[in-house]
């Protein structure tokens, strides 16, 4: 009598960034599991690199051979909709694949300012691979006196501006509000003073309201000489979810539970930057898409194995601002994402920033190579969670 194989168990991962490639790796644990990563690109993205990409400062892709672990199937593509009824994905070459389990890790984009005249034509992007190095080309052509704006006083918009300066280009950093608002004032004034050594001008409360070929135009009216105006303001997800269906909220974040279970289908879950769980999402990071893919994961195996998944536990230490290649800013935190009054600055902020670029990709590696392996920092307070327990006192 011929026995039958048993039937694997099929999981698709859409998206191949942080959360994506942490996820898929992490469901190797069980051999009974078929895996499919579905990305747009064939080659991994460092998206904390990219601002060294643009500054031809250094690399910001890798090599997925080398990224994820034996037998998971990648299929480079973008997803068009998901039929999470049917369980099935629809994929922009026609092609369609069948789950068992869907992990959504689409990761976030650059917010696109319709209302900002000239954005469309005559703005750069920095969120994604392409737009990047359309940048890069186009600061190739332009002479170093050039003068260059940045649109943007978040962490991306500080690092851009710190790389291009140190590399002695003319640079301004308008910053809409305040420079860094996610920092506190020991954090703001490292940043500051280090932006100031590289001669950027920097200034704050104030609001670019107009993109010219040449230029571009303040708030109060005020026109400045731009060859090269870099809009780093905002994130925005993709539409995805929404376009299937699926319940978002109000920036197209994927609804969830506080297992990363989507409200509308327990087939589905999310990681990353586009999930929202409890409405409630963490801060668009690479800090928080590594844990959030990795529990991702554990849900789909709590699932598969018949067993009750975790609740969501996560803990924030800081954030880490690259400011060139040999100065940084580490901003430190409580463990719910709130900055203490507490940085470290100068070169020993460059190599902790360094060293943790380099760890977020090695420890991909070896949760492809000893899948279960990745360690997080729990003990983060969740308010979801805290609303749950009193209901239940």
């Amino acid at each position: 009598m011929t026995e039958v194989a048993p039937q694997k168990t099929h999981v698709v991962v859409v998206g191949g960034g942080y959360a994506g490639t942490l996820a898929a790796n992490r469901l190797r644990q069980r051999p009974d599991i078929d895996i499919t990563l579905v990305n747009p690109r064939p080659v991994f993205v460092e998206r904390i690199r990219l601002h060294q990409l643009v500054a031809d400062t250094g690399a910001a892709t890798a090599d997925y051979a080398t990224l994820l672990g034996d037998g998971i199937r990648l299929v480079v593509d973008a997803v068009d909709r998901i039929e999470a009824t049917a369980r099935r994905v629809l994929l922009s070459s026609g092609a369609e694949l069948d789950y068992d389990y869907l992990i959504y890790a689409v990761g976030s984009t650059g917010a696109t300012p319709a209302a900002v005249p000239g954005f469309a034509d005559f703005a750069y992007a920095i969120a994604d691979l392409e737009s990047a190095q359309r940048l890069r080309y186009a600061l190739a052509d332009l002479p170093m006196t050039a003068p260059v704006t940045v649109v943007g006083g978040g962490l991306t918009g500080i690092e851009t501006a710190a790389e291009l300066a140190e590399r002695g280009r003319q640079v301004t950093l308008v910053c809409g509000a305040a420079l860094g608002p996610s920092l506190s004032r020991r954090g703001r004034r490292s940043v500051a003073k280090r932006l100031r050594g590289f001669g950027v001008n920097v200034l704050e409360s104030a609001t670019v309201t107009e993109v010219r070929w040449d230029a571009v135009v303040l708030d109060d009216g005020a026109v400045l000489p731009s060859a090269a105006t870099i809009w780093t303001a905002g994130f925005a997800v993709p539409d995805l979810a929404a376009r299937s269906g699926l319940s978002t909220d109000a920036l197209g974040r994927l609804l969830t539970d506080e297992t990363l279970t989507s409200v509308d289908n327990p087939y589905v879950v999310a990681a990353g930057d586009a999930a929202a769980p409890s409405g409630q999402p963490l801060r668009m990071s690479c800090q928080a898409a590594g844990p959030l893919g990795v529990q991702a994961a554990n849900t789909v195996l709590s699932r598969i194995a018949g067993t009750a998944p975790a609740l969501l536990d996560q803990a924030f230490v800081g954030q880490c601002i690259s400011l060139g290649r040999t100065y940084g800013t580490v901003q430190l935190s409580r463990t719910d994402d709130t900055p203490v009054n507490l940085a470290l600055g100068g070169r020993t902020g460059a190599s902790i920033k360094e060293a943790i670029c380099k760890g977020t990709v090695w420890a991909i590696r070896r949760e492809a190579a000893k899948p279960g392996s990745y360690l997080w920092l729990k003990g983060g307070k969740r308010p979801a969670q805290a609303r749950t327990e009193g209901a239940l006192r």
